[in-house]
């Protein structure tokens, strides 16, 4: 139970720090975020807080932070999101069109003037609790879009900075991740005399070896390495052998089990951990930097062979994410800290892919109007939202049926 929550508080992590990149560089750049949320909508948990709700959603995959104005406001929008509430209560229609009017000429402060009467009307209407939701979203919009603080009033390097900054934060966190362990003691090449696994219906096994066990003896004599381990069990040639181990800091004696013969060599049935080697400052930065590219060129080729249709088998999902890092939780920290450095990287580079909603999108869309010095019509960034976001459906279902489905052999 304590291992699933250290992973699911980890990956939440990654989403929190995602999130308060964008919050925190949009609140530097004068954006003033209205909601900086973890999971998605309905709230589990929400307060208020100098004009910004926090909260916490039931689900979980994922966060996002609402900066307002993303889009000027547009006649037509508003009056997608009001035709519902305006089909219930036609009474609506005198204050709602003053504000659809004031948005077709682009007068925004004008529009802005009527919204309060377009509260008000709201608050004494009978209407569905979806139609409420929609216009209420609408009277949102224009409030947020209209204001001297909406995103979209912004230079370009300031909107594609906040954009940008939720990717760039992960990155730093990868960073950071594969630095401490590569300073501290990243996992090696060489063994070590720790067990990390112990295989089912072995002499190990049978005997009670544990993963975590430290051996520090075979048939009463030292082995402070894994070579002499493992000469002295090879040794054996099937004959009984004990093996005393360190465990929660006493020492046990396992055994007597007899070895069994694998490949040519008398075994006992269980692996090593890799060592653990620290490196100096200079070098963890070297190694940190390298597995980030690391990630980067794997990434690339995954997405190649994705939409290539040469194999999804190496795109993993929330599901398969849990799972692996629960394995490697198991075997020992530093895995699970390299396994979320990588898990961070690739929270990235997804985000940076260039479709909307993403953050990749919203980056080249803002460079887009930044060069032609206007907005992307409405009905464009609407079909390019559809579209990607269909995508990143297709991509998230091929992730879920690798998770849930068989493994490759």
């Amino acid at each position: 139970m304590v291992t699933w929550l250290v992973v699911v508080f980890g990956l939440a992590s990654l989403v929190f720090l995602h999130e308060l990149g964008h919050f925190s560089v949009a609140r530097l750049l004068g954006m003033k975020p209205r909601a900086f949320y973890i999971g998605f909508p309905p709230a589990l948990v929400k307060i208020q807080r100098n004009g910004i709700e926090y909260g916490i959603g039931a689900i979980p995959l994922g966060g996002y932070v609402r900066i307002p104005g993303m889009r000027k406001p547009a006649a037509g929008d508003f009056q997608a999101l009001m035709s519902s509430a305006l089909g219930e209560d036609p009474a609506l229609g005198a204050v709602a069109d003053a504000v659809q009017h004031a948005l077709a000429s682009g007068d925004l402060e004008t529009a802005r003037a009527a919204l309060p009467a377009l509260s008000a009307a709201l608050q004494q209407a009978q209407l569905s609790p979806s139609a409420r939701r929609s216009a209420e979203q609408a009277v949102r919009d224009v409030d947020e879009g209209s204001g001297t603080d909406a995103f979209w009033r912004h230079p370009t390097w300031k909107r594609v900075a906040a954009i940008a900054a939720g990717p760039g934060m992960n990155v730093v966190v990868a960073f950071v991740l594969f630095f401490a362990v590569y300073a501290t003691g990243a996992p090696s090449q060489k063994p070590s005399t720790e067990v990390a696994q112990v295989g089912a219906n072995t002499p190990a096994a049978a005997a009670g070896l544990q993963p975590g066990d430290r051996i520090v003896a075979v048939d009463g004599r030292r082995t402070p390495t894994f070579a002499q381990t493992s000469r002295l069990i090879g040794g054996s040639h099937g004959r009984s052998i004990t093996v005393t181990v360190e465990r929660s800091g006493r020492r046990v004696t396992l055994g007597p089990r007899r070895t069994i013969e694998k490949d040519g060599r008398w075994i006992w049935g269980f692996a090593p951990a890799p060592q653990l080697v620290s490196h100096p400052v200079g070098a963890s930065a070297r190694l940190a930097i390298r597995d980030c590219w690391q990630v980067v060129t794997g990434t690339v080729t995954s997405i190649a062979n994705l939409f290539g249709g040469s194999s999804g088998a190496e795109v993993t999902g929330p599901v398969g994410i849990v799972r692996t890092s629960n394995q490697f939780l198991r075997i020992g920290v530093p895995w699970y800290l390299l396994l979320l450095g990588l898990i961070s990287m690739s929270v990235a580079l997804f985000n940076l892919l260039p479709l909307l909603p993403l953050d990749g999108g919203n980056i080249v869309v803002s460079l887009v109007e930044g060069l032609r010095r206007r907005p992307v019509p409405q009905g464009v960034y609407r079909r390019l939202s559809t579209f990607g976001t269909a995508l990143i459906v297709l991509i998230m279902l091929i992730a879920l049926s690798n998770d849930i489905g068989p493994s490759p052999h």
